[in-house]
């Protein structure tokens, strides 16, 4: 048993002296208490998707339609779950997903999941929409690996302006969300006539950045708030990129990158001949397309279609660690958590996303020991049958 899985003992220990833990231990019960807790924007925000949430509902149904076959006599006494993940080593395959406008769910937002991250040795996503900059980011997370993402502006001044301050700041890789050149129609939102940046949340690294400032005539102050936010309209999104756009981003960001919100192998396929690295498998949690493929159903094309050539990635719809299991065995690298933290985050900060964390990996390491695995590698299609 490693480390990550000793968390069960820790808990049971701590049940001698009446020491229950904080929050449940059943991530998917994380949902319900956070609604209670946070504002009904905020909630809505966070837990909505796009339309009727026919996707984000088929993100969760794709992973009772695969079944784990557990393995007996397969010597999983040393087991390990590290992996390597372009260029960061991980302990396990788990990292936190970008997700904006995080001082909505808690006044330490980033700040406070950049210190979890860090302590625990995961790779965090930082989002270009964060409610904190890039560099105080980083600052919270101190030496653990960190990830950017970008989401494309219309500005390409700026697009490399953030990429110029994610590298100098430690970012080693960056992540492009493909998915969210516009937002989508999103009911619990537009019932609330909620969108956070109008309220100038999440656009620390816009209003902070060089390039925005000059495009405004100087800093953003009171005076020209509403201003600034009007830039930020105008250059959210850029619904004119093509696959030719990508050698952009190659010549302004010498690491890795990974292109996320692939969901077909034919994408896949353009991402490698364009000499990204990796792709993440990503329907954005059912929060763009109402109706659209389920992340987990989209998975195994992805893989077949990518081979060796990248890596891939997963995201949408993980809850728990037999998720990750299956995730693992249909071919993804590694996963990226996002909606169980960002509750976890709004009932305890920090504390909050590092229960997350353990409890994930401990679950994930314990159940693919009981299925017969010892390390994510020996994950695989035989892993599993369908339901």
């Amino acid at each position: 048993m490693s480390a990550l899985a000793d968390h069960q003992n820790s808990i049971y220990l701590q049940g001698l002296g009446d020491v229950l833990p904080a929050l449940p231990t059943d991530l998917t019960k994380l949902e319900g208490l956070a609604e209670r807790s946070l504002s009904a924007q905020a909630f809505g925000y966070v837990a909505g998707s796009a339309g009727t949430e026919a996707t984000a509902r088929a993100n969760r149904e794709a992973f009772d339609r695969w079944r784990i076959v557990p393995r007996m006599l397969r010597d999983v006494a040393h087991r390990d779950l590290s992996v390597d993940v372009l260029g960061t080593a991980l302990p396990s395959p788990v990292l936190l997903a970008p997700i904006g406008v995080q001082s909505i769910f808690h006044p330490d937002g980033e700040l406070a999941v950049a210190r979890a991250a860090g302590a625990e040795g995961v790779p965090m996503v930082l989002s270009t929409a964060s409610s904190y900059t890039i560099e105080d980011v980083a600052e919270a997370n101190g030496d653990g690996p960190r990830w950017y993402q970008l989401y494309w502006p219309k500005d390409r001044d700026l697009a490399v302006s953030f990429m110029e301050r994610a590298k100098a700041a430690g970012y080693t890789a960056l992540v492009v969300t493909l998915d969210t050149f516009t937002l989508a129609w999103r009911p619990r939102d537009l019932d609330q006539a909620y969108l956070p940046f109008l309220r100038g949340i999440g656009v620390a690294n816009y209003f902070t950045d060089p390039v925005f400032q000059k495009a405004i005539g100087g800093p953003v102050t009171a005076a020209n708030r509403d201003t600034a936010i009007l830039h930020w309209v105008a250059n959210f999104g850029n619904p004119s990129l093509t696959w030719d756009d990508l050698l952009f981003l190659r010549d302004h960001w010498d690491g890795p990158i990974a292109l996320k919100g692939i969901q077909h192998p034919d994408d896949a396929r353009q991402a490698i001949d364009a000499g990204m690295d990796a792709v993440i498998v990503s329907n954005h949690g059912g929060r763009q397309v109402d109706g659209a493929v389920a992340s987990l159903d989209a998975l195994a094309t992805v893989v077949d279609a990518v081979r060796d050539q990248a890596t891939v990635l997963f995201d949408s719809g993980i809850r728990t660690g037999s998720d990750i299991v299956k995730a693992l065995a249909l071919g993804a690298k590694a996963v990226l958590v996002a909606r169980p933290y960002a509750y976890g985050l709004a009932l305890a900060g920090q504390a909050g996303v590092q229960h997350v964390l353990r409890c994930l990996q401990a679950e994930l390491e314990l159940t693919m020991a009981l299925a017969g695995a010892a390390n994510p590698d020996d994950l695989t299609l035989e892993t599993l049958v369908r339901a």
